[in-house]
């Protein structure tokens, strides 16, 4: 068993802005918790001081470093981020801290489901989308609508960048992993249920963020022929 109970993966591009406070508040929450934990910045190839800070921060702050490599894609960045981390648990946090950090205890033992992947959820009981434009929320929901059928049955909110894997399902599933853009936690989830892993949803606080990276036409067209690949590439035996 590893001695780093919680590695937190924060994949990042061009976040110099948001990052010093989001490490900020992280830092000051697991520092109280009774466990040891590490928070790792995937730096997918940023062109601004990301890097920069992450290393500053770490210098002045025990358990934080940054992985850099060169620009892919977020699915990338959380590839890189799960295969470096080293905790029993590995928490996916998204750069801008959308969901509050006090709400990661939901995802873990004891108060959360006895599963393999635990699943940050908008759209879980007692969830809460906190600020998001309708139109918005119309739109992730036909997107999801065609990811339940392609790739993740049963799902409600794939797409929510909080999401906790216990050591076996992350060692297990990310070196599977071929997509660098958004569909990777498509991607992740249709080989859980495939790999026999076990995943629930637990609803979360949601904060929409409007200067968030997501742009929901071009990346949603993206990733709907992303979901066909998924279907394909499984048929075709690429997994292994």
């Amino acid at each position: 068993m590893s001695t780093c109970y919680l590695s937190v993966v924060i994949p990042a591009y061009n976040e110099e802005s948001r990052l010093p406070e989001t490490l900020a508040t992280i830092q000051a929450y697991l520092t109280g918790r009774p466990y040891t934990w590490e928070v790792i910045v995937a730096d997918d190839g940023s062109e601004d001081g990301t890097a920069a800070i992450v290393g500053e921060f770490g210098r002045a702050h025990t358990g934080f470093r940054v992985h850099s490599f060169r620009h892919l894609g977020k699915g990338a960045a959380v590839k890189q981020g799960m295969l470096v981390a080293v905790g029993e648990y590995r928490f996916l946090c998204d750069a801008d801290l959308s969901m509050p950090i006090e709400l990661l205890e939901r995802l873990l033992p004891p108060d959360a489901p006895n599963t393999d992947i635990v699943i940050g959820s908008r759209e879980a009981a007692g969830a809460r989308r906190i600020g998001e434009p309708q139109g918005r929320w119309l739109m992730g929901r036909v997107f999801n609508a065609f990811t339940r059928m392609l790739a993740t049955p049963g799902i409600k909110d794939t797409q929510c960048g909080f999401k906790v894997f216990n050591r076996r399902a992350a060692e297990a599933l990310f070196p599977l992993q071929t997509l660098d853009g958004f569909a990777f936690d498509a991607e992740i989830l249709f080989l859980a249920r495939k790999r026999g892993f076990t995943a629930a949803e637990v609803g979360i606080d949601w904060h929409y963020r409007a200067e968030s990276k997501v742009r929901p036409f071009r990346d949603g067209w993206r990733t709907l022929r992303d979901l066909v690949l998924i279907r394909w590439r499984w048929l075709a035996g690429r997994y292994g």
